[in-house]
């Protein structure tokens, strides 16, 4: 299929068209009715896995059909729908969510019963945008997330929430920066949707205890992994590329995805925000963009090593998309025209090689040299949140607004 031209996504109404045809690949054939989302989707939207279910993809897809109605005025029953799996199906009797299910005829078998911040910060995610579209369910349910968190993962003497416990809520040892900094962007969502300050104070403290105390442990950048003490640990998962929650090497999405948090935070700080968010998340956009881009291939590799040697060079799509997001936030913040050359950039390669522009969606991970390394465009995980997401901020940036928010939703 020939490509067509990139359209100007510095307009709103190119990133309202691009939301609609991702949209379009998930529904409605994402929407199981027995309950929640199929997870696993071909090139061409075909299901092949029809029982597995991840935590993290049952609470994206909250999001992705909250979006859907905010921006589009779709239907509110596909929102309450993926909700009412997420705390139906994956709710566990001694509290917290099971991390992956098996699912057959209305009924979930626990896979995996671990209990992963990383999780609840999506739990927590998916039910501040459900509150912002109208649930009113959601809003008593993210305070019983929120307090839960608190209760089992928060050290407050480190400033940050521990990663993982079993399922009766042992903590293990891993310490890990990926978990907190999701855990930032969610109440930061839970603060637009509640107006609650005590939401937008904690997303405060992790960011600073992430981007600057961790950071300054890291030589100026946002490491992975950590010991109990969080110490960085620079061996974990080193040999290893099959964790896609806890890879190896700074990561350069998760640099452009904290410059674009930072961004976001000061905004709605607003006269309050500490003078370092700016310049912090300049730093951490401008290294990624020093390390991580491909200057032969194009795009943006996963990960680069402590001195900037490439670690990982295959190309993800979450990558590509965080960083025009965080490209726009700065280009936006600081009136510096560079940031709209990487804007333009990012956007100029996601087109060529990472949207499908026949079925839709974006394809999930390529090659260094922009090969499709497999036909599964979706498994667990990937629900095209970040591209969406992404399109979300954009528009966020530039002051547009959802045509059908809720009056819920505090600016």
């Amino acid at each position: 299929m020939t490509t067509p031209p990139c359209p100007d996504m510095r307009q709103p109404a190119a990133l309202l068209a691009h939301m609609r045809h991702t949209l379009d690949f998930y529904a409605p054939r994402a929407l199981d009715p027995s309950g929640g989302c199929f997870h696993f989707f071909k090139d061409d939207g075909r299901v092949y896995d029809p029982c597995t279910r991840h935590l993290v993809s049952s609470t994206r897809f909250v999001f992705n059909f909250a979006l859907a109605r905010r921006w589009f005025g779709e239907a509110l029953a596909p929102v309450a729908h993926a909700l009412d799996f997420v705390q139906r199906a994956h709710a566990q009797p001694q509290g917290g969510y099971a991390w992956q299910l098996d699912w057959r005829a209305g009924q979930a078998r626990v896979l995996d019963g671990t209990q992963q911040c990383y999780g609840l910060a999506f739990v927590l995610l998916a039910q501040a945008h459900a509150a912002m579209v109208g649930l009113g369910e959601a809003r008593d349910a993210l305070e019983q997330t929120f307090a839960l968190m608190e209760r089992h993962f928060w050290l407050p003497e480190h400033g940050l929430y521990a990663d993982e416990a079993t399922p009766d809520w042992q903590l293990g040892p891993y310490r890990g920066q990926n978990a907190n900094m999701h855990a930032c962007e969610a109440l930061l969502a839970v603060h637009a949707a509640t107006g609650d300050g005590r939401y937008l104070a904690r997303a405060t403290v992790l960011a600073e205890s992430v981007t600057r105390r961790l950071a300054e442990r890291a030589g100026g950048l946002v490491w992975e992994h950590y010991h109990a003490d969080w110490s960085p640990d620079w061996d974990y998962n080193r040999d290893d590329k099959t964790n896609i929650f806890r890879p190896w090497g700074f990561q350069t999405g998760h640099l452009t995805e904290w410059t674009k948090l930072l961004l976001q935070l000061e905004r709605r700080l607003g006269p309050q925000a500490p003078d370092w968010l700016l310049p912090t998340a300049r730093h951490f956009f401008d290294r990624a963009m020093q390390h991580g881009w491909d200057a032969e291939h194009g795009g943006l590799v996963y990960g680069f090593a402590p001195g900037g040697a490439v670690c990982d060079a295959d190309k993800y799509f979450w990558v590509q998309a965080e960083s025009l997001a965080a490209a726009a936030w700065l280009a936006l913040r600081t009136g510096d025209a560079g940031y709209w050359q990487w804007y333009d950039r990012l956007w100029d390669y996601a087109w060529a090689h990472f949207v499908d522009h026949r079925h839709g969606a974006w394809y999930r991970i390529l090659s260094p040299q922009n090969q499709a390394l497999s036909d599964d465009k979706s498994p667990a995980g990937k629900t095209d949140y970040h591209t969406l997401g992404a399109c979300q901020d954009v528009l966020a940036a530039l002051g547009v607004a959802p045509p059908c928010a809720s009056p819920r939703a505090v600016a």
